[in-house]
């Protein structure tokens, strides 16, 4: 089992609080991802759940059991950090089984829970190589397999790949999914790219200044996100977003333009995606605007496109467009996917 539950944890560092009365439930095998910018608290979060840092107030509840006072060794926890922190003179295979070695566990079960973690992650044809022999994702599959061979009740992972180059990132997010496929154990992961949480997390936790902003699922977040830093923190390129007033079940840009909507009565802020808008001909849409600048990416294209007082727009449109700057295109908004805020950041739909 591997249910954690965090009952109005604080940190205080001296008189300053960095983490806020926070409140979470991780269920047994779920894979649950921190997300924020820096500075919101969420790799100290993770620390707090390990142990590496003091819970100044609240619970952290492990299995059942309240380990808020227990040191990092009694919590059956695993963490991967940033960092591989590999032994350079020992092998795979000796950095994979130091920690049963260290706890005295017998010969034979040390190599065979260290020949099923290079299984897992693949590994075997390595288990003599050093760490100077391989490359930086087989650093991180030998990191993350020293956790393994551990059985622990939860893995914690801090910001794993922030190392690895574009490519290397995107093999070991598919390594980490399958492993969590494989194991179906507990994981909580810390990033803050958008895009690992989106492809990898059950949950995303997005976490701002210390508090929890909101917690679900990363379509669910996308899709219905609660408020306006959560709207524009999930999604790339992220949510446009237009000054508006809205009343009698039409909204108005405060640039000119506009057209119906349901509810959102007393919106001050529109939201819609870039892949949320279509080009029309000017005059024919909600707003008309400029094209600023064209980004162009293979099979698609992204359009910056000036809409004067209403500020500018980005468009996520067929990489075969031929637009270029200058030319003046008509902005139709999908009106199902259109999200409104109030002059607190809350959604109202």
């Amino acid at each position: 089992m591997g249910k954690i539950e965090l009952k109005a944890v604080e940190k205080w560092f001296g008189d300053i609080q960095v983490i806020k009365g926070v409140d979470l439930t991780i269920d047994d095998s779920e894979f649950v991802i921190f997300v924020g910018p820096s500075g919101c608290g969420k790799s100290t979060l993770l620390r707090m759940i390990a142990g590496l840092e003091e819970t100044s107030r609240g619970e952290i509840i492990i299995d059942g059991r309240d380990a808020t006072a227990e040191p990092p060794s009694k919590r059956g926890l695993a963490m991967v950090f940033q960092s591989y922190a590999l032994y350079p003179h020992m092998t795979v295979k000796e950095n994979m089984g130091f920690s049963l070695k260290t706890a005295g566990a017998p010969k034979a079960e040390q190599e065979e829970k260290v020949a099923e973690a290079a299984r897992a992650l693949r590994l075997e044809e390595y288990l003599e190589r050093r760490p100077k022999d391989l490359s930086g994702g087989q650093r991180q599959r030998v990191a993350i397999g020293r956790s393994i061979v551990r059985d622990p009740t939860a893995f914690l992972f801090d910001e794993p790949l922030s190392n690895l180059d574009a490519s290397l990132r995107v093999e070991m997010r598919y390594e980490i999914a399958k492993l969590h496929q494989a194991l179906d154990a507990t994981m909580i992961y810390v990033t803050h790219d958008q895009v690992e949480a989106m492809t990898l997390a059950d949950r995303i936790v997005v976490l701002s200044a210390g508090r929890i902003e909101q917690v679900g699922s990363p379509r669910e977040l996308y899709d219905h996100p609660a408020n306006l830093f959560v709207a524009q923190f999930i999604g790339s390129p992220k949510m446009n977003i237009l000054p508006c007033t809205v009343s009698d079940g039409a909204f108005a840009l405060a640039g000119g333009g506009g057209g119906p909507v349901s509810g959102g009565e007393g919106a001050t802020q529109l939201g819609i995606r870039p892949e949320a808008i279509d080009l029309v001909a000017p005059g024919t849409g909600h707003v008309d605007g400029i094209v600023d600048v064209t980004e162009y990416l293979g099979a698609d294209a992204y359009l910056i496109i000036d809409c004067g007082a209403s500020g500018s727009l980005t468009l996520r449109t067929d990489g075969e467009t031929t637009l270029t700057p200058g030319a003046p295109v008509g902005l139709k908004f999908d009106d199902r996917k259109l999200h409104l805020f109030d002059a607190e950041g809350v959604a109202l739909r």
